[in-house]
């Protein structure tokens, strides 16, 4: 419920459209959106009942023993001993009768823990790489884009690595939580039971723009999603082809370039893009270089390789996980910012 309440609230701070969410019907968790939802849920509330009949009964128990044996009178008060009385039956009571509910809440635990970890062979698999402050996604095909989108009632398999800290890819409709960690990979499956937008954060702090680090899971029909893939992989070429400018904006923006780079002239995290082509940059080790075609590419490709100086070397490789489309049009893109 922290996850979920920072993570709620790092939402309602956000100025740009909320995912299309559809309606819960429950009174206090999120809407129920996948197959591991209900038996989630059901552990959720044993455990929230179980503790809080508990919590009532030690209440109340409490109060009366405080109520029948509080002293009234110093002097009626019993003289201190050195023997401490203790009762056997009521020791192994209060050891024996928890016992029955802890084994319970492991049983439980347990076979929803396994669920969630075990995909079905058959699960269709998507790469996804967190990164300060944005997360990218990268579907059989290659096309990688910066929302998650997935068919309805089909197992999916998310591939989840970290460029640079640890994040946590959280989808509270789903009831899926896993840790990115940088290098390993780790995985988080799920099936989708309803169409829809569902909120995606990083539920782990990972630096200054971490309630910045939000995204969604687009739900499509089985259909749908087959043919938006499609769509979306032809007007990639189409755009790129026709517009490389144009095209490398919109990569910019899903790549989460826009964190560290802005684009009037104030430095961030990393430098501006603003008149950076044709420029020459200084770097730690002293020597310097002419930002041309070549040393963007590197810089995306291997950014470790040319630390600019008064910048940090916090930059994540993008190799491997941009096309030579999508790259081409972001150095387009760089190199038209005058």
């Amino acid at each position: 419920m922290t996850y979920l309440s920072s993570a709620l609230l790092a939402l309602m701070q956000q100025d740009t459209p909320k995912p299309k969410v559809p309606e819960s019907p429950h009174f206090w968790m999120p809407t129920s959106s996948s197959t591991f939802a209900e038996a989630t849920d059901w552990a959720f509330d044993f455990v929230t009942w179980v503790s809080a009949v508990v919590t009532i009964g030690v209440v109340i128990a409490m109060t009366l023993f405080c109520v029948k044996y509080r002293a009234t009178d110093r002097s009626k008060n019993e003289q201190p001993t050195g023997n401490v009385d203790h009762s056997n039956v009521l020791e192994i009571a209060w050891s024996v009768i928890p016992l029955p509910f802890v084994i319970a809440f492991f049983v439980v635990g347990l076979q929803g823990f396994i669920n969630m970890r075990t995909p079905p062979k058959e699960a269709y698999e998507i790469h996804a790489t967190a990164a300060k402050w944005s997360w990218m996604f990268q579907y059989p095909s290659g096309y990688t884009t910066n929302e998650l989108h997935v068919p309805k009632d089909r197992p999916v398999k998310v591939i989840i690595e970290a460029q640079d800290v640890i994040h946590a890819f959280y989808v509270p409709a789903f009831r899926q939580k896993i840790d990115a960690v940088p290098g390993r990979y780790t995985h988080a499956w799920f099936e989708a039971i309803e169409t829809g937008e569902f909120p995606l954060f990083c539920a782990e702090y990972c630096g200054t723009n971490h309630s910045d680090m939000i995204t969604k899971v687009v739900v499509h029909e089985k259909d749908a999603f087959e043919e938006w893939l499609e769509e979306a992989e032809r007007k990639e070429e189409e755009e790129g082809l026709k517009n490389p400018v144009a095209y490398g904006e919109t990569v910019y923006k899903q790549a989460g370039c826009a964190t560290c780079h802005s684009l009037d002239g104030s430095p961030k995290i990393g430098p501006t893009f603003k008149g950076l082509f044709g420029k020459t940059e200084r770097f730690t080790d002293g020597t310097t270089a002419v930002v041309d075609e070549n040393y963007l590419r590197e810089s995306i490709e291997d950014p470790q390789a040319k630390i600019v100086d008064g910048f940090p070397a916090s930059m994540p490789t993008y190799k491997g996980k941009l096309s030579n489309n999508r790259l081409r049009a972001l150095v387009e893109f760089i190199k038209s910012q005058k």
